[in-house]
């Protein structure tokens, strides 16, 4: 299973990566949101972990640059947030696709919490 990890911030790259690759994922990462459309396009990873808050290009603006596109529209996506009024946000409630994951998270449970995701799509 292919994951796309797109965060500004080092630490959060490098603890997702080790906890997804210590549970077998393949983990692809971008330092942002036009790198991470890029990647998406090229990777078609089976999930993409996505910071809410970046420079440039936020998650927002990330989430419906790849739901424009048909090449990733379908690829489900976890926002990673410390704001936990965004998970009964109503501009996501139609999203089937959309799930959250609070910051900080623990990196050896990144990968059940991704996999429990995936398994209710």
């Amino acid at each position: 299973m292919k994951a796309l990890v797109i965060d500004d911030e080092p630490d959060i790259r490098l603890l997702a990566s080790v906890g997804l690759t210590a549970s077998g994922f393949t983990v692809v990462v971008a330092e942002g949101g036009g790198q991470g459309l890029r990647l998406a396009r090229d990777e078609q990873p089976d999930v993409i972990l996505l910071d809410v808050m970046m420079p440039v290009m936020d998650g927002y603006a990330t989430l419906a640059a790849l739901r424009a596109d048909a090449a990733t529209a379908s690829i489900p996506v976890l926002f990673l947030t410390a704001k936990a009024q965004m998970v009964s946000d109503p501009r996501f409630a139609a999203e089937p696709r959309l799930g959250f994951l609070r910051k900080p998270f623990v990196p050896r449970d990144l990968a059940k919490r991704v996999r429990e995701f995936l398994g209710r799509l």
